[in-house]
């Protein structure tokens, strides 16, 4: 097996459009949530959200050719050219791949074209609206634009989607199939259809209030905030970056992938299927008690997620070890960008590797008894870390777990 690292990182959020600036506010505590901007929330139960502010894509393609793009393919477009001038990869296209993924893909495009066949009848329908929609074609466009002609793979796994698309991409880098591949997810779901969908399954909260809407592991926590944006990280062969002298943040130490096949939405009460998922992670990092751990948790701030992810965790850890190490969910501040959400965190958790300084969980202020860790409430803490990981739990019971070490 070869080794892979981590040599280029792009992000687009709700707290920053570029990695300074989202690394800058994460570590500060600034949350990404407001009053919804997208659309007019009247008569919704769910008003606020994590919306991306003042996103400009003709920065990386013209007017119109951004046209023919829907927001999630923007979004992904942005972070993998950031990703790619920060890494400075030049590779053999045939051996550069593609696994960006989205959990739900061109929902906006899909709203707004049946807006218009609904009003003006089928002839009014855009002849981009599959190209556009689908999606596998935010990983279609980066490759076109990369030329990337290596493998390409578009992992849909919901909100595990961009920790899915991170580990198979380390796998095929990692078994000898490419020398480096742009991966994460992206998504842009504050559509009408998004908000009102998510809050009838009742996973959104209906509190309206910025500044307490997304509390993880605190007490009154009820219901997730959505988000938006894309995650993009360049995963290199440890060779193939060597030899050109490349800057490598981390190197991705393990992967973990189950299914709890318990429920289409709820998380398994035993949190069965995402511990085997963190041991998985563990195990393959080599990972030894006492090791300095961060912890960076899918933490949504909903009742059933954040207790069983609790639970999860002292499984995978141990009772005792699971009290030592530090957790937070930084979805606190970007909210929950579902299929770009595991690709965000995953790069949050390897600038808090690589920087010694572990983002805090804000909103916290009421301790639950199910949910008992060290969350690193409200302020960023200075801390060396041995091993940081990332865990992302999707409806359908995906669960998906990314372990990183500094590279030696």
């Amino acid at each position: 097996m070869k080794r892979v690292v981590v040599t280029g990182l792009g992000a687009v959020t709700p707290v920053g459009n570029d990695i300074p600036t989202f690394w800058e506010n994460l570590s500060n505590g600034v949350s990404g949530i407001g009053l919804i901007h997208h659309f007019d929330p009247s008569g919704y139960k769910a008003k606020v959200a994590a919306e991306v502010k003042d996103f400009d894509i003709t920065r990386y393609v013209d007017k119109m050719a951004a046209k023919r793009l829907d927001l999630f393919s923007q979004y992904a477009i942005s972070a993998a050219q950031e990703a790619m001038e920060d890494s400075g990869l030049a590779c053999d296209p045939e051996r550069l791949g593609v696994y960006i993924g989205s959990g739900i893909g061109g929902l906006s495009t899909m709203v707004r074209e049946e807006e218009k066949l609904l009003k003006s009848g089928p002839h009014r329908v855009s002849p981009m609206t599959i190209p556009m929609m689908i999606a596998n074609l935010a990983a279609g466009n980066v490759a076109i634009r990369f030329n990337a002609q290596g493998p390409c793979l578009p992992v849909v796994t919901a909100c595990a989607t961009g920790t899915n698309a991170i580990g198979e991409a380390y796998r095929t880098i990692a078994g000898g199939w490419a020398d480096a591949i742009l991966a994460g997810g992206t998504e842009a779901s504050i559509t009408t259809l998004g908000v009102a969908a998510f809050t009838a399954c009742m996973a959104l909260t209906q509190n309206d209030d910025p500044k307490t809407a997304c509390r993880p592991f605190d007490k009154r926590r009820d219901g997730f905030v959505m988000g938006e944006g894309a995650g993009v990280l360049v995963l290199e062969e440890y060779e193939h970056a060597k030899a050109r002298g490349a800057k490598i943040y981390a190197e991705v130490a393990g992967y973990g992938h189950t299914c709890d096949a318990h429920h289409v939405t709820a998380p398994d009460p035993e949190a069965k299927g995402a511990s085997r998922a963190i041991r998985q992670a563990l195990g393959q990092a080599g990972h030894a008690a006492g090791e300095r751990v961060y912890y960076n948790a899918h933490g949504t701030s909903t009742p059933l997620n954040d207790a069983s992810e609790t639970l999860a965790v002292k499984l995978a850890f141990g009772e005792e070890e699971a009290h030592k190490i530090a957790v937070s969910s930084t979805k606190s501040m970007t909210g929950h960008m579902l299929g770009a959400a595991g690709a965000v965190e995953a790069i949050a958790s390897i600038l808090a590797l690589d920087n010694s300084l572990l983002p805090p969980t804000i909103g916290y202020g009421e301790p639950d008894p199910e949910c008992d860790l060290d969350y690193i409430p409200n302020t960023a803490r200075k801390a060396e870390i041995d091993l940081a990981v990332s865990a992302s739990l999707g409806f359908g019971g995906h669960n998906a777990c990314l372990a990183f070490r500094k590279a030696r």
